[in-house]
């Protein structure tokens, strides 16, 4: 009671396994794979699936020290040239900790009035924080940030300890995952395939394996 094995009649062992399953994989599962895995409908598993990635939504508060920023996009494919022909596609902000943990969330766009309430959220005033030179996040030194930019429309893409690299390093691995596993994601669901991916990343380095922290976090759940 209390959990997401509450109101089932699927056995325990099967969710276990289930949890087992999605534990070992680094780029994640899809619900058809799981059906087949467990040998039940694949109503089931989608339902398996979606109640066991509850759990991994993770929200320990804001970060300081060395924080980077960055935005990308997620979805279709991209259609022209430029910032201006990404209408198919949907906009997600993540802000990443240097040696430590990632949040990311789809947004409405990628002007600064829809990612500045999410940086002032997620973002301690006295974290030194690192973007790209978008436009975007010009207006964070005037809300207390230490804020560095590197240019990457010159061709730098380090400068020191300046660059962007750590959460451009992510959203490869969520690129890759989504597009090799689960094909396309809509945007309805998008928040919980981020979460699961940063719970991935936010605890690659435990010393207990991903199916025992996994399991953890049904009680706090």
């Amino acid at each position: 009671a209390g959990t997401i094995f509450e109101d089932t009649r699927t056995p325990l062992r099967l969710w276990f396994h289930a949890v087992y399953i999605m534990a070992q994989t680094r780029c994640g599962i899809s619900a058809k794979q799981l059906e087949r895995e467990l040998g039940v409908t694949y109503k089931t598993a989608w339902r398996m699936f979606n109640r066991i990635r509850s759990l991994l939504n993770e929200d320990d508060g804001p970060v300081g020290g060395e924080v980077e920023i960055d935005q990308t996009y997620i979805g279709g494919k991209r259609r022209g040239r430029g910032r201006g022909y990404i209408a198919n596609k949907v906009p997600v902000v993540g802000v990443v900790q240097r040696r430590g943990t990632i949040k990311a969330t789809p947004v409405d766009n990628v002007r600064a009035r829809s990612l500045l309430p999410f940086i002032r959220k997620r973002v301690l005033p006295s974290a030194i924080v690192y973007t790209d030179e978008g436009r975007e996040f010009a207006g964070l030194r005037k809300r207390g940030y230490a804020h560095r930019r590197i240019h990457h429309s010159s061709q730098v893409y380090v400068r020191g300890d300046v660059h962007t690299n750590t959460i451009e390093g992510f959203w490869s691995l969520l690129k890759r995952g989504i597009g090799g596993v689960y094909h396309a994601v809509s945007a309805k669901h998008l928040q919980s395939y981020l979460n699961e991916y940063a719970f991935r990343y936010n605890h690659r380095s435990d010393e207990a394996p991903m199916f025992q922290t996994m399991l953890g976090r049904v009680e706090k759940a």
